[in-house]
C-alpha cells in the first residue's frame, strides 16, 4: 500500500504545478498580447538604479501612442523635463534638447532612463522563465533577452503591473515602483523640447 501511495503523490504534485504553471503561462501571454495591441499606454515610476559605487533615483514619466514613446524626468528637480523619445526597437533613447548622461549599468544599455522602455519591451516580447503568488500580487519572471531579465509584480484581477526589477549579470540592477497605470486611445502624446544640444551629467 506504502508503494502505491508514493507514485500517487507524487503525480498529484506533477499535476497541481503543472496546472499552476499553465495559468502564468495564460496570464503572461494576455498581458502580451493586451500591451501589444493597447493604443496608448501612461505611467509614473520610481527608480532605483544600483551602480557599483552609487546608487541613483529618479521619478520618471513614461507614455506611447501611436507616434512612438518617451520617457520624461520629473525628479530631482534639476533635472525635471529632460525627455528622450523611445526608438522603434523598444530599448535605446534619441534625446530632443538636453541629453541627460545617467551612465550604464551594464554592457548592453541599461540605464536609468532605457529601464522603462526595457521593462516595457520585456512585457511584450519576453519569455516567461516562471510565475508563482506573493501575497495578493501575481509574479513573474520574463527574460527579455539573453542578457536582460526581470520580475514583474502584478494585480491579479487587471495583471497591472505595479512595481518590478531588472536583472542583468547577475544581479537585480534597476528598482521600479510603478503608480498612475493607464492604458486606453485617448492618452495625450508626448510634448518634447526643442533641441539645444546640451548634455546634463547627472
Amino acid at each position: 500500500m506504502k508503494k502505491l501511495c508514493l507514485p500517487l503523490l507524487l503525480i498529484i504534485c506533477l499535476l497541481l504545478s503543472g496546472c499552476g504553471g499553465r495559468e502564468f503561462s495564460d496570464a503572461q501571454e494576455q498581458l502580451s498580447q493586451r500591451l501589444g495591441a493597447v493604443e496608448a499606454l501612461s505611467f509614473t515610476a520610481n527608480v532605483r538604479a544600483e551602480y557599483e559605487n552609487k546608487t541613483a533615483r529618479f521619478t520618471l514619466s513614461y507614455s506611447e501612442d501611436s507616434q512612438g514613446g518617451s520617457v520624461t524626468v520629473l525628479a530631482p528637480q534639476l533635472i525635471a523635463g529632460v525627455t528622450a523619445r523611445v526608438k522603434p526597437d523598444g530599448t535605446s533613447l534619441e534625446y530632443e534638447g538636453i541629453s541627460l548622461g545617467t551612465g550604464e549599468l551594464d554592457d548592453y544599455g541599461l540605464s536609468p532612463m532605457s529601464a522603462l522602455p526595457m521593462l516595457l519591451q520585456a512585457l511584450k516580447t519576453g519569455a516567461l522563465d516562471s510565475g508563482w503568488t506573493e501575497g495578493d500580487y501575481t509574479v513573474m519572471q520574463i527574460d527579455s533577452t539573453d542578457t536582460l531579465s526581470c520580475t514583474v509584480w502584478l494585480q491579479p484581477d487587471s495583471l497591472t503591473p505595479c512595481q518590478a526589477e531588472l536583472i542583468t549579470d547577475g544581479r537585480v540592477k534597476v528598482f521600479i515602483e510603478i503608480s498612475d497605470w493607464q492604458e486606453g486611445a485617448q492618452l495625450p502624446a508626448p510634448t518634447l523640447e526643442e533641441p539645444t544640444g546640451e548634455i546634463m551629467e547627472y
